[in-house]
């Protein structure tokens, strides 16, 4: 093993050794415990607020029993904690800032190898960033999904349901006191969303790229499998320090191409789209969002759950999880990439097995045939758009029809429920200024609610086209990420009332049918919108790259490593 990292703060018998070891010792450490055993550090995202992430506690005594029967001793610091569920203006303005937090923390302190303790939807991509910025060896453990909610006798899904039946209540259909009795039933045990939404998602993902023991993903948040994973995951990243198994030997174009294909199989949250450009750009592999249409292209989505199926994230995890869904795509994979386990993934999804085959499907009868993502292209997304097939409507895959526009989110809600508002089922509703800097942040407002007059008609989905995001648990044909944003001048700035929109997932194209002479006089009249702000928010602002590169910061780009900063005495 080469030399621990730690040692340049607690080896020698100078000044600064003597300070940083006393003052380890108050807690009373003998010396032996961090003086030359590799120093482990357990980054938590627990919170209050991000209610996904608040039983994390219970997770980190297994962790540090692990770390000390393998020799290591364990050190846990907390980071900014990205809670979807309660901050604002969104918790994706708050990602690359928790990055920077996780980062520093890592850099700046006596660690040789960290353990990523994550759950909740932007904590997973935020950690995995900052630790990639560092290059040390590094492994996830993810706080795993709720159980499965229950509403008179039937399951009901985090987030899912909450659009369905809000839009049930809207076109009067439910009553509101059956809306509010069944807020209960779904959020019934600790853990993160237990649909395939952004959290489940990410938890996929980083199984996929090799970063966490198999099985993370799925085992519900309360079971006790879940404890003993924390503890088996203690033990092996101080092996993986031993071994010097750093994140950019994991983290290659292999890894990104198999995640790619697992989240076409799961049918993933199209923000996995933005976090896995953001972590490739961390350590400067080759992939970019055409590699997510090239990729996942010929996946077909067999993993049935919400949005776009009928099960949840328990019933997954006793199907089998992400290696008996691996087992069945592998000859789609890349088998011999490296993952934390020291093996490559061949090895570990080896003899894995689907024990409920209506969960995790045959490949000879998916939910969807094709269920990557899909990018769309053409002169209103230059720098593309992304659809998820699996939770879109197939008969609006190739459509045409007049746009309806709002211009900010406020706009869509002071004109969405008035009756006389010009629109039909045929209509494309284009929502704008939601991008990455026009929000800012980028929120899961893409997935507007239709107008309350065409639900009551029966209508349950149309097209719609933001630069916005929209949840994981979402569903519909809902076009997202549109590039460039039209805060930052990009087609859909430039969009009128009326104009006609044609999309074709075929073809893979998005179209504004409007002339080049008229879109060059609109420009001319187009103004920049002023953003003078100060603090994170202005920084936000004046850093933030376009959806089609992953949103981080520009300054954040590529792996800074670990070297030894300067002493601080």
């Amino acid at each position: 093993m080469k030399k621990l990292r730690s040692s340049n703060w607690f080896g020698g018998t100078g000044k600064d050794a003597f300070i940083h070891r006393s003052w380890m010792k108050n807690s009373g450490h003998p010396e032996d415990m961090f003086e030359g055993r590799p120093v482990i550090g357990i980054c938590n995202t627990a919170s209050d607020l991000t209610p996904c992430n608040a039983h994390f506690r219970q997770l980190v005594e297994p962790i540090k029993r692990g770390i000390y029967e393998a020799g290591g001793f364990p050190v846990e610091f907390p980071v900014f904690s990205c809670g979807e569920s309660n901050l604002r203006p969104t918790a994706m303005m708050f990602r690359n800032l928790a990055s920077m937090d996780v980062e520093e923390a890592i850099r700046g302190n006596p660690i040789d190898g960290v353990v990523l303790l994550c759950g909740c939807d932007k904590t997973t991509p935020s950690l995995v960033m900052g630790a990639a910025s560092c290059d040390l060896p590094s492994i996830v453990l993810s706080g795993g999904p709720m159980l499965n909610g229950m509403y008179k006798g039937r399951k009901i899904g985090s987030g899912t349901d909450v659009w369905r039946l809000s839009e049930e209540v809207r076109a009067g259909t439910l009553s509101m006191d059956d809306f509010l009795d069944a807020e209960s039933s779904m959020s019934r045990s600790p853990g993160h969303c237990m649909t395939m939404g952004t959290a489940s998602t990410m938890a996929s993902m980083v199984e996929a790229l090799g970063l966490s023991l198999p099985g993370n993903a799925a085992i519900p948040a309360v079971d006790a499998r879940r404890a003993r994973l924390a503890h088996l995951t203690g033990r092996r990243i101080v092996d993986m320090v031993r071994e010097d198994l750093t994140l950019s030997k994991i983290l290659t174009r292999e890894a990104f191409e198999n995640a790619v294909k697992v989240n076409g199989a799961i049918g993933g949250s199209t923000n996995a789209v933005v976090h896995l450009l953001a972590i490739a750009g961390r350590v400067g592999v080759d992939f970019t969002l055409d590699d997510w249409d090239r990729f996942g292209r010929d996946v077909p989505t067999i993993a049935n759950l919400m949005p776009s199926g009928e099960h949840l994230m328990e019933d997954f995890y006793y199907a089998g999880g992400i290696p008996a869904l691996m087992h069945t795509i592998r000859d789609k994979l890349q088998l011999g990439a490296m993952t934390v386990t020291g093996q490559t993934v061949a090895t570990n999804i080896e003899g894995a097995t689907v024990h409920l085959p209506d969960v995790i499907r045959p490949l000879d009868n998916p939910l969807v045939e094709e269920g990557g993502m899909v990018v769309l292209r053409g002169n209103l997304a230059p720098g593309g758009a992304v659809l998820k097939p699996s939770a879109a409507t197939p008969e609006l895959l190739e459509h045409r029809g007049r746009a309806v526009v709002f211009d900010s989110i406020e706009d869509y809600r002071h004109r969405i429920a008035d009756p006389d508002l010009e629109i039909t089922a045929d209509s494309v509703m284009v929502l704008r200024n939601c991008g990455p800097k026009g929000y800012p942040g980028m929120a899961e407002v893409g997935n507007m609610g239709l107008p309350e007059k065409l639900l009551k008609e029966g209508v349950r989905d149309m097209v719609r086209i933001s630069d916005a995001r929209m949840s994981g648990t979402a569903y519909g044909t809902v076009i997202l990420h549109t590039a460039p944003e039209a805060a930052a001048g990009g087609p859909l700035a430039l969009v009128r009332e009326g104009d006609d929109i044609s999309i074709s997932v075929a073809r893979r194209e998005i179209t504004l049918h409007v002339d080049d002479a008229e879109l060059s006089r609109r420009r001319a009249e187009w103004q920049a919108p002023s953003f003078d702000e100060s603090g994170y928010r202005g920084l936000y602002r004046r850093h933030v790259m376009q959806a089609d590169t992953g949103a981080d910061f520009d300054f954040l780009l590529g792996c800074r490593g670990a070297p030894i900063p300067e002493e601080s005495h």
